[in-house]
C-alpha cells in the first residue's frame, strides 16, 4: 500500500426496514492512495460512505483511524476527524461567493464584523494550492460551471484539512477535458499525501486512477483487487460487480425502422439556446442526439416536451401541428420524457415509489374523481416486476432507492402512459453497468413495438452501440447527421467540436 493504513472499516453492517444494506463489509484505505469503490446500484456503496461520513450509524462493526478506534457520530464529527465527502449534489450556497462558501461555519471575525479581506486572501491561497491561481474567489457560486463548483468543493475539503476525501461520481456531468483536469488535480493531491475514495460507474476511469479497487455486491464485499499499472480489465470488474459475464451489452438491433413519420421538427429555435433545428423520427427508430455538455441537446428535448418555450419553428406529431405548452399537453399528444436530472425533474423524492408511478397516470386509476386503489396497486406492481425495481417496496420513499432504481421508476411512470414517442435524456448517467444493460434492452424492446425513441447521450460508445441514426449538436446547431454505418467516434467528435 502507498503509505500504511489510514482507515480501516471492519465488519460494517447496516439494515433498514425490509432491506439489508450492508453485511459484514471490510474496507481499508492507505495514506496517499486513490482507492476505487464500485458496485451495481444498491450494492451498498452509498450506505458505506454515509457511515464513514457520519450520516448513518452502523448496526455492527468497527472503524479505525491511524490505528485508533473511532466512532463517527455525525457529519460534523467526520469533518473534525479529517473526512470530507463530495456528493453528486454539491453542498454549496449559490448566492454566496466562493470565499464565503469555503469559510461557511468557520468565518473570520474582526472588530468590525466579518473579515472579508482575510477570508478572500486565504481562499485564494487554498485555490493556489490546488493549482488554480487564476480562480476568482469573489464570484458567486451560481455563476460557476459544474466543474468549477466541484473545484470549490475540493477547496473546502482542503481548507478543512481533510485527510480522507470521498468523491461520489465526480465526472458524471463533466466533459472529457474537464474530467482530465480533475484527474490531474486528484493525482496531485494524492502525491501530497491525501487519501481519496473514488466512486464511479465509469470503469475505464476507475482503472486509470486507482491503485486498488473494492467491489461490493448486494451489500457484501466481493473483493479488493490490486491494480498496479492499470492491469485490471473492464470485463473483469463487470464480472466481479454483477456475478456474471454481460452478454450483448448493447442489444443486437432486432427492431425494424418503419416508414411512418411519428415526429417532424422544422426550424425549431429558442433564443440563444438552439436555432434552426430540423429532423424526423420514424416508428420503431432509435434516433441518437450527441453533443458535449452545454451543446443544447437537453433544451431541444424540453421544447419538444412542452417544458421550455421556443420562439420559432414547428413541431408535427403524426403529421399534425403540435405546440404543447405544458407537460400534460405533450403527454396527451403521445410524448414522454425521461429527463437528464431525474431527482429534480423526473421524481418527487419525498413521495413513495407507487405515488411517483401513479402521478402521470391518474386518469387510468380513478373513477369519478376517486382513486381506485386496487387498480393503482396492480399498475404499480406490474411495472415494478417488469423493470425489476429493487427492493420491490411500493411504499418506500424514492429518496431511499439507488440511482439505477430511481431511473427505472421514472421510466415506469412514462411507460404506463403508453407513449408513441419516448425521449431518453442521458438515461444511463450515474448508474451501474448491469442497470445500463437492462435499460438498453428495454429501449430495444420498445423500438420493436413501434415506439419512436430519441436517445440523448454524451457517451460516444452507447450512441454508436444503440442508435439507427445520429444527430450531432454543437452550440445549439445541428452540425452532423450520420447513419449507423458511418457513425464513427472520430466523425462524431469532429461534428461535436463544430468542425
Amino acid at each position: 500500500m502507498a503509505g500504511g493504513t489510514l482507515l480501516a472499516m471492519r465488519g460494517i453492517s447496516k439494515a433498514f426496514p425490509g432491506v439489508r444494506a450492508l453485511h459484514s463489509v471490510d474496507f481499508d484505505l492507505a495514506r496517499g492512495e486513490i482507492h476505487g469503490l464500485i458496485g451495481e446500484n444498491g450494492a451498498g456503496k452509498s450506505t458505506l460512505i454515509k457511515i464513514l461520513g457520519g450520516a448513518y450509524l452502523p448496526d455492527g462493526g468497527s472503524i479505525e483511524l491511524d490505528g485508533q478506534a473511532a466512532r463517527i457520530h455525525s457529519p460534523r464529527d467526520a469533518l473534525h476527524k479529517g473526512i470530507s465527502i463530495i456528493y453528486q449534489e454539491f453542498n454549496l450556497v449559490p448566492a454566496l461567493s466562493v470565499a464565503q462558501n469555503i469559510f461557511l461555519g468557520r468565518e473570520l471575525v474582526s472588530r468590525g464584523g466579518l473579515n472579508q479581506r482575510a477570508m478572500l486572501k486565504r481562499a485564494q491561497q487554498t485555490m493556489e494550492r490546488l493549482g488554480l491561481s487564476g480562480f476568482d474567489c469573489r464570484r458567486r457560486v451560481r455563476s460557476l460551471s459544474v466543474a468549477q463548483q466541484q473545484m470549490v468543493e475540493i477547496a473546502k475539503a482542503m481548507f478543512n484539512e481533510a485527510r480522507i476525501l470521498v468523491m461520489d461520481e465526480p465526472t458524471s456531468v463533466l466533459s472529457q477535458k474537464e474530467s482530465e483536469t480533475l484527474f490531474g488535480l486528484m493525482r496531485g493531491l494524492r502525491d501530497q499525501g491525501l487519501s481519496i475514495i473514488f466512486i464511479s460507474h465509469r470503469l475505464d476511469e476507475v482503472i486509470e486512477l486507482c491503485s486498488r479497487i473494492t467491489v461490493l455486491r448486494d451489500g457484501e464485499l466481493v473483493s479488493t483487487l490490486e491494480n498496479s499499472g492499470g492491469r485490471l480489465t473492464k470485463d473483469e470488474l463487470v464480472r466481479q460487480m454483477v456475478g456474471r459475464v454481460l452478454q450483448d451489452y448493447y442489444p443486437q438491433a432486432a427492431h425494424r425502422v418503419g416508414e411512418r413519420t411519428l415526429l417532424e421538427v422544422r426550424g425549431l429555435s429558442a433564443g440563444g439556446l438552439f436555432r434552426e433545428v430540423s429532423f424526423e423520427l420514424h416508428d420503431g427508430e432509435i434516433l441518437g442526439f450527441y453533443g458535449l455538455v452545454g451543446s443544447g441537446r437537453t433544451e431541444i428535448m424540453k421544447a419538444l416536451f412542452g417544458s421550455l418555450e421556443y420562439d420559432g419553428g414547428e413541431i408535427l406529431v403524426a403529421g399534425r401541428p403540435n405546440r404543447a405548452r405544458n407537460v400534460r399537453q405533450a403527454r396527451d399528444a403521445g410524448l414522454a420524457l425521461v429527463p437528464e436530472d431525474r431527482k429534480r425533474e423526473g421524481l418527487v423524492v419525498a413521495m413513495s415509489l407507487a405515488d411517483n408511478i401513479a402521478l402521470p397516470n391518474l386518469d387510468k386509476i380513478n373513477s369519478l374523481g376517486t382513486i381506485l386503489f386496487r387498480r393503482r396497486r396492480g399498475l404499480v406492481a406490474g411495472y415494478i416486476e417488469e423493470l425489476s425495481i429493487r427492493p420491490p417496496l411500493p411504499n418506500r420513499q424514492m429518496r431511499d432507492f439507488s440511482g439505477g432504481n430511481q431511473q427505472k421508476a421514472v421510466i415506469a411512470k412514462w411507460l404506463a402512459a403508453k407513449p408513441k414517442i419516448m425521449i431518453f435524456d442521458e438515461p444511463t448517467r450515474g448508474i451501474d453497468v448491469g442497470a445500463k444493460a437492462e435499460i438498453y434492452h428495454l429501449i430495444e424492446r420498445l423500438a420493436q413495438t413501434g415506439v419512436g425513441i430519441i436517445f440523448v447521450s454524451s457517451e460516444l460508445m452507447e450512441i454508436i452501440g444503440m442508435c439507427d441514426r445520429v444527430i450531432v449538436v454543437h452550440e445549439g446547431r445541428i452540425t452532423g447527421r450520420f447513419d449507423r454505418s458511418d457513425a464513427t467516434q472520430e466523425r462524431l467528435m469532429q461534428a461535436a467540436a463544430g468542425f
